[in-house]
């Protein structure tokens, strides 16, 4: 019968171990969870900032070109061109 018992015995260690390892198991996967998910949350916040400098930059970039700079001259011309076509497509509405 000892050696049942030492079988038994030797089960219940492992069992044990095993509940013990799946218990850690768990415990590291809802940390790495909720770090994925914070990590998720930052990366969602620095694209909306992103996204934000972007289009500042963009407005930038566009006064600039209204405004004359040396560096986007050739914008400028696009952007007046643009703007006297509107005027005129308004005039000839207006003439209607």
């Amino acid at each position: 019968m000892s050696k049942i018992e030492d079988i038994v015995d030797s089960l219940e260690n492992r069992i044990s171990k095993m509940l013990h390892k799946l218990e850690v198991l768990k415990q590291t996967n809802s940390r790495l969870s909720d770090e994925l998910a914070q990590s998720e949350r930052n990366i969602s916040e620095q694209e909306r900032e992103l996204v934000s400098w972007q289009e500042k930059y963009e407005s930038l970039k566009h006064v600039n070109s209204i405004l004359g700079s040396d560096e986007y001259k050739r914008e400028t011309k696009l952007k007046i061109n643009t703007l006297i076509r509107e005027i005129d497509h308004c005039i000839a509405q207006l003439a209607e």
